[in-house]
């Protein structure tokens, strides 16, 4: 628009850059606002536009057939700005693609817009055939570049299809308010529990918040109300930073354990000879400096629930004691005889593809099916972008009140690089970078983004350098791997020897590179 004269601005353009400011305002106001916002415009315009349809050319009648739909969707897109087509139509849905979005380009740094497409569309579906969901298929918005949106008609043929549901807004909208009543329960249930533990004067924690706006997190959030009254053993995979902990925590707040403990444990943090007496305890005399009974943490659990994050890191002994201790609810101290009756739930995390790692013979094939009753997928952040401005603004929130400061928002241009950002870390990356350009600002915004990268990384050439950089190291790395399991016939011990790092840290990098160290057994 810098370059454009106040002669040469067209309704069109008016109406692109009166939206996104108005969307840059709204973001201030917080993710709730911002929504309510969108769906308050989609609706009225859509009811708007239908009655300016119907008087305008249409016959009268009390509802639409689908080919008036299609005609009003694609006229009321199209006049705006877009490049709207029919690309399928038949009772049970519509297909129409787009090549040009009416929002413009600049709709990249508000993809939320997207939203309002959805409920133009849907809540005219859903007034005349009574049913829609809109999936966004592809999106200008996510860089696809074009457009595809898909309108179910049919509710049962469109169970698996991603998107948002309308239903005819005269009536009620109980899909959104059944969520708002779910997500509502989880949160007060761990909060419940949050305020118990934090009156002990040495817990300083924040209180847990589940963002859930994207399609993926809600279904999260449905199958933990499914899963959490029942005794499964549950496994949660997903990326580094994800927030697999908060998700074992939301499951224990809403089962019947969550008057008893609560114990999480990283496996991989604990080394490995000491392993085996921190997970299940030992008697006294077991070992060299064992002076006394040690209970583990198995028994502290008892009764509640135990959450062993990054259980692919567990030896191959520690493996067989869980097995047992599923199976059959029973364990031993390590250098004891009595056996120890246990209740508890297990719930694992792993940030790898555990069945990999069976395949690869470094974890039990049976203990894998027994910690995976349920799994619950958690998606990585740039997965559900629908979540960064709520993320952005509850970070901020936090960190201002941590470092006594008074920043709540960013600039625009800033939350246009967060969005652009594949957040490799995840949220804990999102926080972590936050936090840091929250300590670096003045005003009463941040202005500057400090990503964790080499000060000249805004030319994406540094960013491919240290990428390349990344991928070389790990290429060596693999090979030489690769090279002393074949020079010592696929003797972790050797190996580990010869790389200076335990033998964990072998297991750890075969998982990562998919090496299978049977294969160099002779």
């Amino acid at each position: 628009m810098a370059n454009t004269s106040l002669s040469d601005l067209t309704p069109i353009a008016f109406l692109q850059t009166f939206i996104l400011e108005l969307m840059h305002a709204s973001e201030q106001l917080g993710q709730e606002q911002s929504e309510q916002l969108i769906e308050y415009i989609a609706r009225t315009a859509g009811c708007f536009f239908e009655e300016v349809y119907r008087s305008d050319s249409y016959n009268g009648a009390e509802k639409l057939d689908i080919e008036n739909y299609i005609q009003l969707i694609l006229g009321l897109k199209n006049n705006i700005g877009g490049n709207f087509v029919l690309t399928s139509s038949n009772p049970d849905r519509i297909v129409v693609s787009n090549s040009r979005c009416p929002f413009g380009e600049k709709v990249v740094n508000f993809p939320e817009l997207c939203r309002m497409t959805s409920s133009v569309f849907g809540g005219i579906a859903a007034r005349n055939f009574g049913y829609a969901k809109v999936e966004i298929a592809k999106s200008i918005a996510r860089h696809d570049g074009c457009c595809e949106v898909h309108i179910h008609l049919n509710q049962e043929q469109s169970l698996n299809a991603q998107g948002l549901e309308y239903r005819d807004d005269r009536n009620n909208n109980k899909s959104r308010q059944d969520f708002d009543s779910l997500h509502t329960r989880i949160e007060e249930s761990m909060l419940k529990i949050w305020r118990k533990q934090s009156k002990k004067p040495i817990n300083k924690s924040q209180p847990p918040v589940i963002i859930a706006n994207s399609a993926k997190m809600k279904k999260v959030l449905e199958a933990i109300e499914m899963i959490a009254p029942t005794s499964a053993t549950i496994l949660i995979q997903g990326e580094t930073g994800v927030g697999k902990e908060l998700v074992a925590r939301a499951l224990h707040a809403m089962s019947d354990r969550h008057n008893k403990p609560f114990v999480p444990i990283n496996c991989g943090a604990i080394p490995e000879s000491l392993l085996e007496s921190i997970l299940f305890g030992h008697e006294k005399g077991a070992f060299t400096g064992a002076i006394d009974v040690h209970q583990g943490f198995f028994e502290r659990a008892e009764g509640g629930t135990l959450f062993l994050d990054e259980v692919n890191s567990l030896s191959p002994a520690a493996q067989t004691r869980l097995l047992r201790v599923i199976q059959e609810g029973e364990m031993e101290r390590v250098g004891g005889k009595q056996t120890i009756h246990v209740d508890l739930r297990i719930i694992s995390a792993t940030n790898v593809n555990l069945l990999q790692t069976v395949k690869q013979g470094l974890f039990r094939n049976d203990l894998y099916y027994r910690i995976n009753v349920v799994k619950l997928e958690i998606p990585p952040l740039v997965e559900r972008p629908e979540d960064l401005l709520a993320l952005v603004h509850l970070i901020l929130q936090r960190m201002s009140k941590k470092h006594n400061k008074t920043i709540e928002t960013v600039s625009r241009g800033v939350m246009q690089q967060i969005r652009a950002y594949s957040w490799p870390g995840n949220v804990r990356e999102l926080e972590n970078t936050l936090e840091r350009s929250l300590l670096f600002s003045t005003g009463s915004e941040i202005t500057e983004l400090k990503l964790d990268i080499d000060e000249s990384s805004s030319n994406a050439l540094t960013l491919d350098w240290k990428q390349q950089k990344e991928k070389a190291v790990e290429s060596v790395e693999k090979t030489f791997l690769k090279t002393a399991l074949e020079q010592h016939q696929g003797d972790i011990k050797k190996v580990a020897e010869l790389m200076e790092i335990s033998t964990r840290a072998v297991y750890s990098k075969l998982t990562k590179y998919q090496v299978n160290a049977h294969d160099y057994r002779k």
